[in-house]
């Protein structure tokens, strides 16, 4: 008689198990060097979106010769303010197309007279509250742009 002998085809259970041992063991490695970089990336886009917010208020400065108060927020850069001071030549279209808001969903701050300078623009930071160790500001971006 005659034996037949079928081949099969496909994995083992065992071979599978491996690949996703090893497919973890990758994971494992891969995966806090990828997150690492999105909180470093998070901060230096805080710290982008702050020059072009504080370029923006030069230009207002240049343009108004005047600076946005505390009171109209970086609203004033978008549309010409409504509470005094009210600048004069006030363009059109205003300053910026729109507000960003930080990587953390959050709005800009900005207080004029500043307590760092003659104006503060900051973002609260991943803690999302205002005035503690990990604010972004135009007086610390050099920390976060090398």
């Amino acid at each position: 008689m005659k034996t037949l002998t079928r081949r099969q085809s496909g994995f083992s259970l065992i071979e599978v198990m491996v690949v996703l041992l090893i497919i973890g063991m990758m994971a494992a490695l891969v995966a806090p060097a990828i997150l690492g970089n999105q909180e470093s990336a998070q901060l230096k886009k805080a710290a982008i979106d702050i020059q072009q917010l504080e370029s923006a208020i030069q230009m207002y400065k240049v343009r108004t010769n005047l600076l946005p108060t505390t009171e109209q927020g970086l609203e004033a850069l978008v549309s010409a303010p409504t509470i005094e001071p009210i600048p004069r030549n006030f363009p059109a279209e205003g300053f910026i197309n729109r507000l960003p808001q930080d990587p953390w969903g959050n709005d800009y701050y900005l207080l004029s007279p500043g307590e760092m300078g003659t104006f503060d623009i900051f973002s609260a930071g991943p803690d999302m509250q205002p005035s503690t160790d990990d604010d972004i500001g135009n007086w610390n971006l050099n920390d976060f742009l090398n």
